[in-house]
């Protein structure tokens, strides 16, 4: 199963030149996003990975690059993703960034997508989905930081 998780701003931003916006400001959706993805496969863009000091714990952290330089202690890299995803028979998490999502969206199986209901005026943004996918689940809307959102999760349309 290929599962997407995210955090979109209300124009479906998922980060400017900077970084994620509302990082540190959502610990609810921190938990909810280390809940879902703890014990299981996280697959990465390189603009992610180098945020990162370290790999997330208790995860296998692989990281989709073309480029040759060696990764940081616990991350693998994924020269091709596309191919990686189609080949894999493991439960694999893709947390972005924007052009990984978009490269794969049709993989996808399901969406776990916060929705935050502000405008944080991002410059990356996730693809569209809503033709390909169905909404499964919409949870109750949350304050937190100053901000509004809500979890949903959304399934692969069959007859796409």
């Amino acid at each position: 199963m290929i599962r997407f998780i995210a955090a979109l701003d209300k124009n479906m931003g998922l980060a400017d030149d900077h970084g994620i916006p509302w990082l540190g400001r959502l610990p609810i959706d921190e938990k909810y996003f280390r809940d879902k993805t703890i014990g299981g496969t996280l697959l990465m863009g390189y603009g992610e990975y180098s945020m990162k000091r370290r790999p997330l714990v208790d995860r296998r952290n692989l990281v989709a690059t073309t480029k040759t330089e060696t990764l940081k202690d616990g991350f693998e890299k994924v020269s091709d993703a596309r191919k990686f995803l189609i080949t894999t028979n493991e439960d694999i998490w893709v947390s972005g960034g924007a052009n990984l999502f978009t490269s794969t969206l049709d993989l996808a199986d399901e969406l776990y997508l916060t929705r935050i209901d502000y405008d944080f005026n991002c410059t990356k943004f996730f693809p569209k989905y809503r033709d390909r996918f169905t909404l499964r689940l919409k949870s109750q809307l949350y304050n937190e930081g100053g901000l509004t959102f809500c979890f949903e999760v959304w399934s692969r349309k069959f007859n796409q």
